[in-house]
Formats: structure tokens, C-alpha cells, sequence
């Protein structure tokens, strides 16, 4: 088989595939880390270069990191505390920055994620053809296959979710012609041994900034097959086979962020005896199975055309030059989830900045868990993409944060509560890192509390949300002891503070006291605690305490150039093009600026994201999305998603490539790569498709005009529903909702509805899960003189009661 077939045979495959068995594929093996393809099952993660001299498998495993138990509160904040706030207050906010560097920020700023190396087969197959790998998001499998000497060899690579292993399947077409040297390399030190054809590696973790090293990783090859296997001082060798399966297991000492007395040897011991007791039939199957529990449940269907078989990098390469790919949309949104469900399941670690996927010594931003933004974009498409359990990592590491940061609250602030700055990492570090400029930001741990409210509102479960109101207690107690009143006008506001990278304009540094973020999230962490403690009847003085507080907060303000403020002064620069929009918090994740209720707020979102322009980082491309699509302009986050598909070959080829914001491999590209615009990414196109956000479940709020026809299965809605949705010519044609928990359900559609039970809407939504935000009156910059109000698409809303368990369809009229 040439080359020219074989491309037509994927062509086939590619367009005869459904939603749900989507494939990145490739005519030649990986060159560079950003062209392997990533397979993990959150605790191990694997990259898969698909060589035909030599494969390379490198490996991560998600607890194996820098350092030992620590942690990073400083001794001298309280005592300088004040001083630094009546400095701010005064205007004298660079004095206050230096006091911050030198009496707040100390150190150590956080320990970074390690590699375990690669696991290398020595193949020796020069010449070949009809090269063809792939990873298969439909049942999480990377397979390698091509031709030498006239026998056809395939590798198959899975990390399990079903068992904690890599699995390695090798074939040959002809009896007995398969042989290949199994080996490792790690560049940390580490020392090797063999018995019984497994391979073992013990590699030393490291220290960093006088943190010493706590933490020894185990890391095993086993090999079977039906050939002759040989242990060869520190490599296996299998010859004459024509079949051979390699089991990878790895393990730390770590047992939580303050114990390392973990067993790393018994651990691995455990997996491979789990593994050995099955078929490698059955450990595929099984894998297979578990995986599709998660990934199963969606699908999308948008238009393909001639360059939707094409392999992947040059599909991408295309795709910003051609219209017609829309198919490469659905399956980024599908990579994302895939990517999400590799790198974050219950009893792990949550993903992490790179995920569970980092090759380099020294990676970057040390992979840590960055909680101004990108920890928390990691787990947007959690809930609308209908993967629930990925959260429970983050949620896990969020317990953990309650214990380290009511430490650091109390120890470097005199507060209650908890408090997590912009950066955390595996031994859950709550202080601020990395000096004032980036570091001084108090609000991380709210952030990543609103996750938990967002749970709720989406399963209804009183349970999980009587387990978890204490976390989210603990941020509203923090902001009741933190905020402090600005002296020109009382309003409450934290202080000291920063607006995530950059300061007002004429102002030598980003401290400050009350930005619009702060307000934003303090906002949200009083009043979804104040929600919480309705619901389950909390003590009446202290839901006064928080509604009280509340009404002090900072309104959003309108500036003189019709932008939503950044700040508390009229300080944003219109040419600005930063890529944190961290004022437009309020607009997404949250529902705090809305289109039927603030149409001033909605209006200066709106100008506010044309002064930031369309194009930015990676990751910040995939918040614009979400921006773009809660501003019901389809089109523009339509523009977005083309921005970010833009081929990046290599962080070495950025000068040829200055667009370039995507790997061969669909990774991110900030540049460098960092995960979390991925997952940006797969929560925009499915906020571009359903919304209930803010007061209703609306169906299509963002659809562009390019995308004609489609279809959407499995999404999630607050309220408890899953939603289908189908669409032609632009125009819903029917809606399939299924109610898991019951309830009034309020739809939101620009086309009139028919449907068995529905009835015009009237009044405010009864279903509290539903419930819009209530916020203060916004203030306008008096310099303002021409501000034109967006017009606004109109649309129907219908009430339907719903029983748990019963789904209802609906078609447009």
C-alpha cells in the first residue's frame, strides 16, 4: 500500500467516523514533543512519539515533583499590614509594592513538576512504508503502524484508565519477525535494576530554593511476549516475537502535602499484579469502557469539507487560511474533554499547567497550579461538557487549601477564613510568590471556591453542597476581615491587591485596593455563601453579616472611554491590547454583567473586549471565546477560535509563525505550551451552544453564521438538565431536555417553541438553581458623552415543570 492510498483510506476512516471516534492523525512519526500525541489516566501521563528506528514514550506521573512539605507564609506581613494599606490609600502605591517584596513575598515561590523520563525502544526498522499513527479520542488509544521488510508492525499505547498502567501492545503481520531492546533515560539521577524481565528505575526528585528533595519516584517496565525475552544489564530484549506487551507502572513516597512516607515499590507492586491477572483483551476493553462512561456522553456534529481528512498539522495549517473545516471545531472541543479526562480523575492530582504531560527539566512557570486564571480555565468544560467527576481533584486540593490557607490567613493577615494567592503547587502553598507584581492577588481561593457553588447549581445535590458550604464559608470570612473601608468612599475593598499583571495607566505597579476583579469575586464569594447559608438555614445574624457586606461592595463603573473599568479609577488605556481581561470576570466564569438585566454593564464588556483586540496568548484567546460567546456575538467567538487555530511547529519557528497559537499536536500554545487554553477553548464552543447562566437555559445563544447545520448531544445545563440540540439553516430545529432532578425549567430560544407542557414564562424564574445575579447600579464616567446601548436579539422564554428522569423534546415553530 503507497502513501497515496493510504491517505485515502484515512479519508475514509476520518469522514466515515461518528462524533464520538474522532482521530488525530499523522503521515510520519514525531520530530518534537509538540507532534507526540498524549495518553494519561491522570496519574500517569504519557507522550507518544511513534519512531520507527527508535520509539520514545516519555513519561509523567502526577505526584512526582520539586521539594518536600513547606510552606511560604511570611513571618513579617502583619506587622507591616497597615502601612502598606495607608500607603495605597495615600496614592503612594509603589512605596507600599517595595514594602510587599520586602515583607510579604519571601519565598520559596513554589516547586515545579518533574519528568520520569522516556521509556525507548530500540527498534531498528530504517526503512519503511505506509507510515500511518494516530490517537483515537474515541477510545483514548495512540496506534502506530507501517511496513519493513514486508511485514507490517503496529504499536498500540493506552494509558488505563481501568488500572493504573501504561500499556504497550507490539505486533508483527509475520510470525516471529518482531525484536526491540526496551530501555530508560531520566537527565535526574537515577540507577536502574532488572529481574525477571521488568525493568526498574528509581529516580531522585530535587530540591529547589533550599527546599530539600522529599520525594523518590519508582518507575517499571515489564515485558512479555511470545518470542524470546532477555534481561540485558539495564535493558529487556525481545527477539523472534510476533507479539509483545510492555506494562509501565510508576509511583511516588507521596501520600498528601504534609506526608511523604508513602511506599512507591508496594504501590507499583499492587499495579502490576493487577494487570498481570487480565488479558491484554480484556485490559483494553476495560479501558476502553471506563473511558467511554466519560467521553460518551457528548458528541457534536458540524460541517466537514475536503481538508477534514487531511492529517492534523496540515488540516491546522489550513484551517486559518480556508473556510469549510468546521469539523476541526468539534474535534478541538472533543480534544479538550479527552485532554481533561487524561489529566484529572477521582483520587488524583488536579490538572496541573501543562496537565499531566511535562518533558522538560525545568518546566515552565514550574507547571504549578496558577489560580488567577488558568487552574480554574482548566475545569470550565467540566460541567456544561458533562465530565462532573474531573472536578473532584480540584476539589480535593482546595480541602487541602483551607488547612494551609487559614495559615496563611491568619499568620500574614490576622483574618478568619482561608485565603490562596496566584500560585499554588503540590505541597498546597497559600502565600504569595513570585513578588508583588504578579504575587499580591488574595483571591485565588475564592476563585476556585465559585467551583463548587457552580457544582450545585448543576446537580441540585443538597448533599455535596452541605459537605462543601464550609470552603466556601471560609473565602467569605476571609473578605469580612480582609476588605477594609476606602477612605474617600466607605466602599469595602480588598487591600492590598492587584489586578492580575498590570496596573493602572501612570502608575509604577499593579497594587492597588478594590479593582474591579476583587469586587467581582468578593461579590461572588459572599453571595454564593449567603445563597448556601439560606439553603441550609444558617444562623440569621450571620446571613445579615453577609448581605450587609455585599451592599458595600464597589458597583462596576463605566470610564470615559464606554470601557468597564479595571480599576476603581478611570485608568484603562483603550490601546491596551493585555491578555488578561481580568475585569470581565464578572462577565465570564461569572453571570454578574448580563444582557436582559444590565444592558449599560453588557455594552461596556462589549467595548472593553474591542479595545483588547482579537488576537493574545493561547489561553487568553480561549477566555475571549467564553467572553465572546456570553456576549451572544456567535460570529465574533467564531473569530476567536480561528485566531487560536493558527499552526505553531515548534517554540523554536515563533519568528516565522507570529500567529502561531497551536501545536501539531492541538496543544496550546501560549506560547510556550500551556494547557489551559485547550480547555478554554472546549468550554467556549459549548458556551457558543447552550447558556443558563443567567436566569434560563438558553438553546443556540451563540451560533455563528458559518455554522449552518450541526448537532449537540449531552451537554449540561444548571437546573439538573442535559440537553440535544439540532439545528439547519442557522435555525434550531428541535431540542431534546432531560431532567435528572426535577424542577421548573425556563428556556430561553430566539425561535418561537411548541412542546408538550410548555407555557409562556412569566415572572422570575422560580427555580433556584437558575437564579440570575443581583448587583449594584452601575456608576458612569461623566466625560462619557456618547454611549450607545447594544441592541439586544429578541427572544422567547417558556416555563415547562419537569419530573426527574423524564426527558422532553421541543421543536422550533
Amino acid at each position: 500500500m503507497n502513501k497515496k492510498i493510504l491517505i485515502i483510506v484515512a479519508l475514509a476512516t476520518a469522514l466515515g467516523a461518528t462524533a464520538q471516534e474522532r482521530k488525530l492523525w499523522y503521515s510520519a512519526p514525531a520530530e518534537t514533543w509538540l507532534e507526540a500525541l498524549p495518553v494519561g489516566n491522570s496519574h500517569l501521563g504519557a507522550m507518544v512519539f511513534g519512531g520507527t528506528k527508535s520509539e520514545e514514550i516519555q513519561l509523567n506521573e502526577e505526584t512526582f515533583w520539586s521539594g518536600s512539605p513547606y510552606n511560604n507564609n511570611s513571618t513579617e506581613a502583619r506587622e507591616h499590614l497597615q502601612e502598606v494599606r495607608d500607603l495605597i490609600f495615600m496614592g503612594k502605591e509603589d512605596v507600599a509594592a517595595r514594602l510587599i517584596d520586602r515583607h510579604f513575598v519571601k519565598g520559596p515561590h513554589g516547586m515545579r513538576f518533574l519528568s520520569l523520563g522516556s521509556v525507548r525502544l530500540d527498534l531498528r526498522h530504517d526503512q519503511v512504508a505506509d507510515y500511518y499513527r494516530d490517537l483515537n479520542i474515541g477510545n483514548a488509544t495512540a496506534t502506530t503502524r507501517y511496513t519493513a521488510d514486508g511485514v507490517t508492525y503496529q504499536r498500540t499505547v493506552f494509558a488505563s484508565m481501568a488500572q493504573n498502567a501504561i500499556i504497550v501492545r507490539l505486533t508483527a503481520s509475520r510470525k516471529g519477525a518482531l525484536s526491540f531492546t526496551v530501555r530508560h533515560d531520566c537527565e535526574f539521577p537515577n540507577r536502574h535494576a532488572m529481574s525477571g524481565h521488568q525493568l526498574t528505575a528509581i529516580i531522585d526528585g530535587v530540591e529547589q530554593e533550599g527546599i530539600k528533595a522529599g520525594l523518590k519516584a519508582e518507575l517499571r517496565v515489564k515485558a512479555e511476549s511470545d518470542g524470546t525475552t532477555t534481561d540485558l544489564g539495564e535493558a529487556i530484549q525481545v527477539r523472534g516475537a510476533t507479539t509483545a506487551t510492555l506494562y509501565i507502572v510508576a509511583a511516588t513516597n507521596f501520600v498528601n502535602y504534609h506526608d511523604v512516607s508513602g511506599d512507591a515499590s508496594e504501590r507499583n507492586s499492587q499495579s502490576l499484579a493487577a494487570v498481570g491477572e487480565k488479558s491484554y483483551a480484556r485490559l483494553l476493553k476495560e479501558h476502553i469502557s471506563k473511558y467511554r462512561e466519560q467521553y460518551g456522553r457528548v458528541s457534536l456534529s458540524l460541517s466537514t469539507s475536503a481538508n477534514s481528512s487531511l492529517e492534523t498539522d496540515r488540516r491546522l495549517d489550513l484551517f486559518a487560511k480556508e473556510a469549510g473545516d468546521l469539523d476541526l471545531i468539534a474535534l478541538m472541543m472533543q480534544y479538550g474533554r479527552y485532554l481533561l479526562i487524561a489529566s484529572s480523575q477521582p483520587g488524583g492530582q488536579p490538572a496541573n499547567l501543562q496537565g499531566v504531560w511535562n518533558n522538560k527539566r525545568d518546566a515552565p512557570w514550574d507547571s504549578k497550579y496558577t489560580i488567577n486564571i488558568n487552574t480554574e480555565m482548566n475545569y470550565w468544560p467540566a460541567l456544561v461538557g458533562n465530565l462532573a467527576e474531573t472536578q473532584q481533584p480540584l476539589f480535593s486540593m482546595i480541602r487541602d487549601l483551607i488547612e494551609t490557607g487559614a495559615k496563611t490567613a491568619q499568620q500574614m493577615y490576622g483574618c478568619r477564613g482561608w485565603v490562596a494567592h496566584h500560585n499554588t503547587d503540590l505541597w498546597r502553598i497559600a502565600g504569595p510568590v513570585d513578588g508583588a507584581f504578579w504575587g499580591m492577588f488574595p483571591n485565588g481561593g475564592a476563585w476556585l471556591a465559585t467551583h463548587i457553588w457552580q457544582h450545585y447549581l448543576f446537580t441540585g445535590d443538597m448533599d455535596f453542597l452541605r459537605q462543601w458550604y464550609p470552603v466556601m464559608r471560609g473565602t467569605a470570612d476571609f473578605y469580612l476581615d480582609y476588605m477594609q473601608p476606602h477612605p474617600e468612599t466607605k466602599w469595602l475593598v480588598s487591600v492590598p491587591s492587584v489586578s492580575p499583571e498590570q496596573g493602572p495607566a501612570g502608575k509604577p505597579t499593579p497594587i492597588t485596593a478594590g479593582c474591579t476583579m476583587d469586587n467581582q469575586i468578593a461579590f461572588d464569594a459572599l453571595s454564593n455563601t449567603l445563597a448556601a447559608a439560606r439553603l441550609l438555614d444558617e444562623p440569621e445574624a450571620y446571613r445579615k453579616q453577609l448581605s450587609n457586606a455585599i451592599d458595600r461592595l464597589p458597583p462596576m463603573q463605566i470610564g470615559r472611554y464606554g470601557q468597564l473599568q479595571e480599576w476603581l479609577q478611570d485608568a484603562d488605556d483603550p490601546r491596551n491590547e493585555h491578555r488578561h481581561i481580568s475585569h470581565l470576570y464578572g462577565l465570564y466564569p461569572s453571570n454578574q454583567i448580563s444582557p436582559y438585566r444590565h444592558a449599560d454593564l453588557f455594552t461596556a464588556a462589549s467595548n472593553t473586549l474591542k479595545q483588547r483586540g482579537d488576537m493574545a496568548t493561547g489561553w487568553s484567546l480561549g477566555w475571549k471565546i467564553n467572553f465572546w460567546a456570553r456576549m451572544l456575538d456567535g460570529n465574533h467567538a467564531y473569530k476567536i477560535i480561528r485566531n487560536m487555530l493558527h499552526l505553531l511547529p515548534d517554540d523554536s519557528k515563533m519568528r516565522q509563525y507570529p500567529d502561531g497559537r497551536t501545536y501539531p499536536n492541538l496543544f496550546d500554545a501560549h506560547p510556550p505550551f500551556q494547557i489551559d487554553g485547550n480547555f478554554g477553548c472546549a468550554a467556549g464552543v459549548c458556551e457558543m451552544l447552550l447558556q443558563s447562566h443567567d436566569g434560563a437555559v438558553h438553546l443556540l445563544p451563540a451560533l455563528p453564521d458559518e455554522w449552518k447545520e450541526g448537532d449537540v448531544k449531552g451537554l449540561r445545563a444548571r437546573g439538573g438538565f442535559i440537553v440535544d440540540e439540532q439545528w439547519r439553516d442557522g435555525t434550531l430545529r428541535s431540542a431534546s431536555i432531560r431532567s435528572t432532578i426535577g424542577g421548573t425549567l425556563r428556556l430561553r430560544s430566539y425561535w418561537p417553541l411548541k412542546g408538550k407542557g410548555l407555557r409562556p414564562a412569566d415572572g422570575p424564574v422560580s427555580n433556584h438553581l437558575l437564579t440570575p445575579a443581583e448587583i449594584r447600579l452601575t456608576t458612569m464616567s461623566a466625560e462619557l458623552t456618547d454611549f450607545q446601548l447594544l441592541p439586544i436579539r429578541k427572544v422567547y422564554e417558556y416555563d415547562i415543570d419537569t419530573r426527574a428522569g423524564k426527558t422532553y423534546r421541543f421543536e422550533a415553530i
